[in-house]
């Protein structure tokens, strides 16, 4: 008897030792290499997300996070690439269905030849809408565009950005 109550207090003290280094909801529950995913609408692939890690968190705000970085491909109806995503941190919320891209944050636009590059984007995937309000570069076939804020369609066919700097291709206009 004196055996036992020794080692439920001995359990107790270790609990709190466990409990020091994080909480539960804060502990991943699954960690998987070499993950895809496929996001589809009605049979018809929408988009592959690729990544060489993901560790998911469970509790009451769940959360994948892509550590090694990741990228997502986006298809048109017949399965073409239209644009392409990459980025070295990602966090998707799941609850949100939001996905931050963080670090070497590039997003290639196949159909029309432009390249996004930024530090932090966010993806909302109920609006189908990228954004980002820190420094962002387009590179298209004649011009290099930077500014502070973007918003854009999820595949990256229609965007604007604001506060707006960089090297822009001007018509003649032969009125004037």
């Amino acid at each position: 008897m004196i055996f036992f109550i020794v080692m439920l207090f001995a359990c107790k003290s270790d609990m709190k030792k466990v409990g020091a280094f994080g909480e539960i909801d804060t502990l991943p529950e699954l960690t998987a290499k070499n993950i895809r995913f496929i996001r589809s609408d009605s049979g018809n692939v929408q988009a592959l997300l690729t990544s060489p890690l993901l560790v998911n968190y469970t509790g009451v705000e769940p959360y994948m996070e892509f550590p090694n970085g990741f990228e997502v491909i986006f298809y048109d109806s017949v399965m073409n690439i239209k644009s392409i995503l990459t980025a070295d941190f990602g966090i998707n919320y799941e609850k949100q269905k939001l996905m931050e891209a963080k670090n070497n944050v590039v997003i290639i636009n196949k159909e029309k030849e432009e390249q996004l590059n930024t530090e932090h984007l966010v993806w909302d995937q109920r609006k189908k809408i990228i954004y980002s309000y820190v420094n962002v570069k387009i590179t298209t076939k004649n011009e290099i565009i930077e500014g502070d804020t973007l918003v854009a369609n999820e595949t990256f066919d229609k965007w604007e950005l604001k506060n707006t700097t960089g090297i822009f291709e001007i018509e003649d206009d032969e009125d004037m």
